[in-house]
């Protein structure tokens, strides 16, 4: 999994302070909403869980209760997921918003990746990374599921524009690597570690890389990556 730290961070008075967080689940399929349900609402998170198996209803529910936290199926109806975002914060500024999909369903994923969700998962993740992710993004991170990441980035590999490789020699060799382990979903903690860096230099680093590629974030430096062919993995 990918955390990337205060991504999407809200208001500091977003959320109920240290009280469980509340959840607001959205799913066709009536089963898989309560074993998401019975998870969550069990130890670490003790999460408060509404359900409803309509994403216009939970609008109307996020208009009414204090919700801190909305996990949505990709394919969620009759308003699409990849609307939702926008929408619950006009409602509640802070809330957070999980993108959940079938495997099949990971290009649905892909093309939402820019519409304001702090998380983005499959459901075949396992359920150990999946709550460190959902307490991740409660906390006002943005995550990617480790698995979804390496499939969306080999997709994109593939189908996606290739950049001018001219930019790349914007770059220095310390961070066309560090771009490289990045493409491979690699954590800042674990970059550091293996160049012998400290975290706050491998930041500075991703810092200079995103300006000089003129991207936002880590998601889109790992997809630029993906798309120069940088992501494979080191043989």
């Amino acid at each position: 999994m990918v955390v990337v730290p205060g991504a999407l961070a809200g208001p500091s008075d977003a959320g109920r302070g240290s009280a469980p967080p509340r959840a607001l689940l959205i799913d066709r399929q009536p089963l898989f909403l309560a074993a998401l349900g019975s998870l969550l609402a069990s130890p670490p998170l003790n999460a408060d869980v509404l359900v409803t198996t309509k994403s216009n209803e939970a609008l109307e529910i996020a208009g009414t209760r204090d919700v801190d936290l909305v996990l949505c199926d990709v394919r969620a109806e009759p308003v699409a997921a990849a609307e939702l975002p926008a929408m619950l914060a006009g409602r509640l500024p802070g809330l957070r918003v999980i993108l959940l999909a079938d495997q099949e369903d990971e290009p649905l994923l892909l093309n939402a990746l820019q519409c304001g969700a702090a998380g983005f998962f499959t459901k075949d993740t396992p359920v150990a990374e999946f709550l460190e992710g959902v307490a991740a993004v409660v906390s006002g991170h943005f995550t990617v599921g480790r698995g979804l990441l390496r499939q969306v980035l080999a997709m994109m590999s593939g189908d996606a524009e290739v950049p001018p490789k001219t930019e790349l020699k914007r770059l220095t060799t310390a961070e066309l690597g560090i771009l490289r382990m990045v493409g491979r979903a690699e954590s800042v903690k674990k970059i550091a570690q293996q160049r012998g860096i400290s975290q706050k230099t491998v930041r500075n680093h991703l810092a200079s890389i995103y300006r000089k590629l003129a991207v936002r974030n880590r998601t889109e430096a790992m997809l630029w990556a993906a798309r120069m062919g940088l992501a494979q993995p080191e043989t």
